[in-house]
């Protein structure tokens, strides 16, 4: 079964991305996109792009932060923050361009944790606590966001069936998140035992760690919508909280699609949700995103991994030749 699996999704990926690019296509079927987003690029100011820079700066931070929290629910304390911010960010650069980021960014952050003493059962533990942290906050903030303001499903009306847009009933999903954030908190302080479902276990952190989680997980949400809601025109701009819920929904349905980076699928469902916006000013506003949160971030850690493996190359070779190894 698990052969099958292997295949399937990737296979899912990409029929998301074809499907997603096919849709996408007949959503500009008329403009010369081209020399529209270019323009709508142009028309950002370099404020903007400086306040889009210090979203993508405050995501990573947030992320590094994840893996921050995680050796700290393993009592690991003997590990640098520059050395943990070089791993999250690496993993995050890798993982988020590659898809399938639980299974990418477990191999980069075993290849990098492994060297400080972690053993694969501890950074097995680290990886599901950090992708726990991130879906604990899309649960935080999407039950703020849907309980505050439900009619921001109304905005996928005719896109998707209205028992999914109505606002009673994202209200009601609304409240069902905060109802578990709660029970999770609760959980945390007063030392339940593991919640089990069949094999699968949540395990209650201290109060130390959940309260950590509890603004760590939304900051990097909130920093990468940041990204999208500074690189938006300010005609037809709906706000900040708006974005923000557009990109939590967007952003998971990638996530969901198991499309590499989320590709044509995140562009199709944000687009649908900024119906005020020129599509083409909302399209050059996601590549923005892209270059700043993906792209920019993957050639800074192919150099990152490129020196951390050359020195891991150049200890086996003194090891090899008998030479003490600089710690």
């Amino acid at each position: 079964m698990k052969k099958y699996l292997d295949y399937f999704w990737p296979a899912l990926g990409l029929v998301a991305v074809i499907a997603s690019i096919y849709l996408l296509y007949h959503e500009f079927r008329g403009h010369d996109v081209g020399t529209e987003v270019w323009a709508a690029l142009h028309a950002i100011s370099p404020r903007n792009y400086l306040l889009a820079g210090a979203g993508t700066i405050l995501a990573y931070f947030a992320l590094a932060w994840y893996d921050r929290i995680a050796l700290l629910h393993l009592g690991v304390k003997h590990i640098s923050w520059v050395f943990i911010s070089l791993c999250s960010f690496t993993t995050y650069a890798l993982s988020h361009n590659i898809g399938a980021s639980v299974f990418s960014g477990a191999m980069v952050r075993y290849r990098a944790y492994s060297t400080k003493g972690l053993t694969a059962s501890q950074v097995a533990v680290l990886v599901v606590l950090c992708s726990y942290t991130f879906g604990f906050g899309n649960v935080l903030l999407g039950g703020l966001l849907l309980t505050y303001d439900p009619d921001l499903m109304q905005r996928l009306s005719g896109f998707l069936p209205d028992i999914f847009t109505h606002p009673h009933a994202a209200r009601a999903v609304g409240l069902v998140c905060l109802g578990g954030v709660a029970l999770y908190i609760i959980g945390s302080l007063m030392h339940f035992k593991p919640f089990k479902i069949s094999s699968f276990e949540i395990v209650y952190p201290r109060p130390d760690v959940m309260v950590q989680q509890l603004f760590a997980a939304p900051l990097e949400l909130i920093g990468a919508a940041a990204i999208i809601y500074f690189a938006l025109p300010e005609d037809g701009n709906p706000g900040y909280l708006v974005v923000l819920g557009a990109f939590l929904l967007s952003f998971s349905a990638a996530l969901v699609s198991h499309a590499p980076g989320g590709l044509g699928v995140f562009e199709l469902l944000f687009i649908k949700l900024m119906p005020d916006v020129a599509r083409v000013k909302v399209l050059a506003a996601l590549l923005v995103w892209r270059l700043f949160y993906l792209i920019i971030p993957l050639l800074f850690a192919i150099v990152v991994v490129v020196i951390f493996e050359r020195g891991r190359l150049a200890d086996a070779l003194r090891r090899a030749r008998g030479e003490p190894i600089a710690k």
